[in-house]
This record gives C-alpha cells, sequence and structure tokens, in this order.
C-alpha cells in the first residue's frame, strides 16, 4: 500500500481549482488558510486526504476533481466573472447546466465589450502558467481603432508606458492586410501578457479609441471553429497547443 507523501497546502488549494499557487500562497500569508483549524504559515505540509484545509473557515475537497480545459468564443456584453452582482450576463451563464456547477473560472479575462478566445478552467496550475508573463504564453488579437495608425507610434506602443504606475506594452502591431495606409486601422496586435484592459489604455494613451477588440489566437490554438457563445473542451494535444509558438498566424 502506497504512503501518502506531505504536499505544499498551496499546491492543495490550487488542484482543487480555488485558486492559482501564487493567489494561494497570498491567502496563506493573509492567516485565511487552515490545515485542521490551525493557521498555518507558508511552506506549511499536509496530507490531502487525510487532512481538513479550509479557506475562510470553508472546508475544501480532500479529493482532487477532474482537470476541465474550455475555450469559449466571447460574445460582446458578457462579463468574465464568476461572482458580480452588477452584471448582467457572465460567461458561465453560456455554459450547460451540467457545468455551471463546476469550479472554473477564467484565464485571461475579456472586457465588457471585448470578444473572442476566452478559456475556463478548475486548474489553478495552468491557469498560473497560462497567465503569468515567465512562461511567455503568446496571445493574438485582432483591433480596428478610430483612426490610421501612425507609423512614428508602432516603436511607442512596443516601448510602451506607465500608466497609473503600472507598466503597459505590447509585443508587435501590424496592419491586418495589405493595402493602404487606411488598412492600419485594423490591426494585429500581439503580447504575452495582459494587464486590465491594456490593450484599450495603451492605444488611448497615444491618442486612438480602440472600436473593436477580438482575441482570437493564443500560442498556435485558435477561436476558429467555435461559434459565437459555444465552447469546446480541450484536450492534452489542445492545451499543448496553447504553449507553441503561434509563427505566422492570421486571424480568423
Amino acid at each position: 500500500m502506497r504512503t501518502e507523501k506531505p504536499v505544499r497546502v498551496q499546491k492543495v488549494i490550487a488542484d482543487r481549482g480555488l485558486a492559482s499557487r501564487r493567489q494561494a500562497e497570498e491567502w496563506i500569508e493573509e492567516g485565511r488558510v487552515t490545515v485542521n483549524d490551525q493557521i498555518i504559515t507558508l511552506g506549511d505540509k499536509c496530507l490531502p486526504s487525510q487532512d481538513q484545509v479550509a479557506v475562510d473557515g470553508n472546508p475544501i475537497p480532500r479529493r482532487e476533481p477532474q482537470k476541465l480545459v474550455l475555450a469559449m468564443n466571447k460574445p460582446k456584453g458578457v462579463t468574465c466573472t464568476n461572482s458580480d452582482p452588477h452584471a448582467k450576463r457572465t460567461v458561465f451563464d453560456l455554459l450547460p447546466k451540467e457545468l455551471q456547477t463546476e469550479r472554473l473560472f477564467c484565464v485571461g479575462r475579456l472586457d465588457l465589450e471585448s470578444e473572442g478566445l476566452l478559456l475556463l478552467t478548475n486548474d489553478g496550475q495552468l491557469k498560473q502558467e497560462l497567465t503569468h508573463p515567465s512562461f511567455n504564453v503568446v496571445k493574438l488579437y485582432s483591433v480596428e481603432i478610430d483612426k490610421p495608425l501612425q507609423p512614428s507610434d508602432v516603436p511607442k506602443l512596443i516601448r510602451g508606458i506607465k500608466w497609473e504606475g503600472e507598466p503597459l506594452a505590447i509585443d508587435k502591431v501590424f496592419p491586418s492586410g495589405l493595402g493602404g495606409k487606411e488598412n492600419w486601422k485594423k490591426l494585429e496586435v500581439t503580447l504575452h501578457h495582459g494587464k486590465k484592459r491594456e490593450i484599450r489604455r495603451l492605444f488611448y494613451a497615444f491618442g486612438y479609441d480602440v472600436k473593436k477588440l477580438r482575441r482570437f489566437q493564443i500560442g498556435q490554438y485558435a477561436v476558429k471553429g467555435i461559434p459565437r457563445g459555444g465552447f469546446r473542451i480541450l484536450g492534452k494535444r489542445d492545451i499543448k497547443l496553447l504553449f507553441a509558438s503561434p509563427g505566422g498566424a492570421k486571424p480568423t
């Protein structure tokens, strides 16, 4: 009979789909996590199937849930949130009832007016790897602005700025198609991170208003084939594509 090995508590919380490992570490440092009714410190371990871990007094399941990753084609007007009393409709409302009971959370949110590829999962560690800049996961966006982008602003957008103390920048930007200057209103933007409304805020800082924003690809996985408001359950091969270099991708 195999002996269960102790596991760091932050990993247990992430494995149960409650948060990323980093978020779990913050909860531990804030004194919100207990094991067998005792407040723990960062680095403490537990036996997942025997010890009772709780966050804010709420016990978490002893058994690790089956990992689930969904790719959704988010429409405009739908909020990326698990709980917001002011949200008229959330991305979780688009899921069938049997999936609405799962502990899923968004991986890299899209704002209310943005659309396209959105990932939902109960795998906290996967969420961390997909969203933290150190993993260099590339996201591709189709962006339409109110007037043609001036070539002199391209290096400025890549170099970036500080907005309210937060650095904002993109990796690449170029027109979506061939043609004249007018095509510089429809752009493809690439970045490997994603702060709140980063693309909209950055373009606004240089005098442009983003009229349309759509994330069409993460790594080599594209939203093509998923109907608006629909979703697809991802397998291991799909998840590998999320971490692959996108190469010469084009909006779909």
